[in-house]
Order: structure tokens, then sequence, then C-alpha cells
């Protein structure tokens, strides 16, 4: 989406600081070769939503104040690591206030919490559908309210449905191979793009049966496996932070976890393991992560923020109590290992 954009000198594309890597590497990839420039908005979680918000309207006014334009604010609804909910409705509004477009990562949108879209009106919204819809990978959700059609000019990689813009010399449009088509130029690029393999799409209404038989209290389909994942999650952080005499990620507003995920910060010293060493604080990461697929025939997410490590924890629908203290368990066990010093000796 953003590389269809084109930038002016001055523009500056707007993130944050827990941007999911790729999309983070996607803007500077666009920084490094066309005029536009971006802006990080730094923070440390567990922020507020207000301080978080405020973050966000300081950004706007220093870039402006430099007689530059922010031209796009790219965002999530759910940050991946650590797995905290954004107030992505309230960020669309002050980017409509402001005349910035808005564009969400909903990677863990679709499936994972309620979304209007319609109420949302963001400019555009991704999401996927193999995390919380249950789908195969490669199905995706790509929003683009008709207004902003005109600004999507190509898919990735540009197919059969693109058309050129008209050339000075008059001379003849490239062709397209496709059968004649009566819907819009949007629709058709994005409907059939030869390198794609549509079968996961195919997936998608089953899935959406699937969801509705399933029953939770007083609840029935997308309104119980909201509210159970939520639940779970939140029950599993607070059994884990006890057990491990941790505590869970979450701000004064009690917002973070209003998602099917929690964090909880394991029980480990990065002054004593690592010396206050970033390096070595990410080597125990990926250490403890792959003994626990070796060792343990599981995964957890593991993240590093803010001077301390936490585990990510996934409130699915096929989880139960016992799995997390089965797995409460196995990061005591893990805990003791890395604090003996096995990581240093296995690499």
């Amino acid at each position: 989406m953003l590389r269809n954009l084109v930038y002016s000198p001055g523009d500056v594309i707007i993130y944050f600081a827990t941007v999911y890597g790729a999309c983070g590497k996607s803007v500077t990839y666009i920084t490094e070769t066309t005029p536009a420039a971006a802006y990080m908005i730094d923070y440390t979680y567990p922020v507020s939503d207000h301080d978080l918000l405020q973050k966000f309207e300081d950004a706007v006014k220093t870039i402006k104040a430099e007689g530059k334009n922010p031209r796009i604010a790219v965002y999530d609804t759910i940050v991946s690591q650590p797995g905290v909910r954004v107030p992505f409705e309230r960020l669309t509004e002050l980017c409509r206030r402001h005349g910035i477009l808005s564009c969400i990562d909903g990677a863990h949108g679709v499936g994972g919490i309620p979304t209007d879209l319609t109420k949302l009106d963001p400019d555009f919204y991704v999401s996927n559908c193999h995390k919380w819809l249950l789908v195969p990978r490669g199905c995706a959700v790509f929003f683009v309210p008709e207004r902003n059609h005109h600004l999507m000019r190509s898919t990735i990689p540009t197919s059969h449905g693109f058309v050129p813009a008209p050339t000075d010399d008059g001379s003849a449009a490239i062709l397209s191979p496709l059968p004649p088509s009566s819907k819009t130029d949007f629709i058709n690029s994005f409907e059939f793009v030869g390198s794609a393999d549509n079968s996961p799409v195919l997936c998608v209404p089953a899935a959406i049966e699937w969801r509705k038989k399933i029953t939770w209290g007083d609840k029935r389909g997308e309104e119980a496996i909201y509210a159970y994942t939520a639940h779970i999650a939140r029950e599993a952080g607070e059994f884990m932070a006890a057990g491990l005499n941790t505590e869970v990620m979450e701000n004064a507003e009690g917002t973070l976890t209003n998602c099917p995920f929690s964090n909880v910060r394991l029980p480990l010293s990065f002054e004593a393991l690592a010396q206050k060493d970033s390096v070595k604080a990410w080597q125990i990461l990926h250490w403890m992560s792959r003994i626990l697929v070796e060792d343990y025939d599981t995964f957890m997410g593991f993240n590093f923020h803010d001077g301390a490590w936490w585990v990510r924890l996934s409130g699915q629908v096929y989880l139960t109590g016992e799995d997390f203290e089965w797995a409460t368990e196995v990061l005591k066990e893990v805990c003791e290992r890395v604090e003996k010093g096995e990581w240093e000796k296995t690499g």
C-alpha cells in the first residue's frame, strides 16, 4: 500500500516504536527510494492510551512546525510484540482531524477483536486471516474506501489489471489479456494476480461457518469467540504472573489487555544475566525460543522490552487453563536453565 503513494519533498510517514518489523523496514525502504521522510513516535509499554495519543499529537505539531507534511500514519490495532491493544479508533479520528491518511496494520484484527470498518472509516486497513480466523497463510484482507481507490494503482507484484497512465505521445496502452470486465479498475487490479494462490481464500466461508457454531456461556459465534479469547488470555496472564512471581503488562487504564493477548514478565535479571548488554539479551531470547521447540515441543512468543524479557500468551479458542498451567511450569524450568548459564554453553 505504502509503495503506491506518490511522495513529494516534505512528506512524512509517521510510525510507532513498536511497529511490526517488516512494516518498519517498508517505511525505511520508501525513505531510501522516494522523497518521503519518516518520523518514529518513541515510547515503552505499558504506556497509557492518553500518553500515546498525546505523543501522536505532539509529533504532528513538530512535523508541521518544521514546514513538512504529515502525509500518512501507520499504526496497529494490536501490536505483535508485545501483544497489546492500541487505541486505533482514536488514532484514526486524529488522522481524520489533521488530514493525515490512516494506514492500519490490523494483522491481529480479523477474528481477534470486533472491528466495524464502516464506523472506523480508515483510509487503508490490512489484516491477516491466518492468525485468528484460523485459515491457511496467504489469505488476507485489504480494505480501501472508494475515495482512495485511485491511489492504489497497482498490486505488488504488478499484474494484468494495472492500467498505465496515458502517454504524451498517444501510444496505445498495454492491453490486458483477461476477459473484458464491467468492474472498476481497482477491483480488476486486485481480483486476479497471476502469481498469487487464491485457494486459501476459498477456506474463509468454511471458517466463518465453523465460528458460528462456537458457544461459550450465553454467547454464540463471533461474540462468544471474542469473549472467550480475551477472558482466557487475561486469566492465563494472571495465573502465570502469580506462578512466576512477576507481573502482567498493563497500563493504568486497563486497555492493553482488551484483546486476546497478555504479556507476562519473566523472572530473569537483565543486569545479572546480560550485564545490560542488549545483544546478550536477544541471544538469551533466541536460546529460549529454540529450547522450547527442541525440548518441550511447544512455542511461545518472547520479547525483550524495556530491560526485561516478556512472554506473549495467545488466548486461542482451543486452549484452556490447563494448557497455561503446563506452560507456567515449563517456563519456570526454562528460566532456571537460563540462570544456570545453559544459553552460553549451547549458543
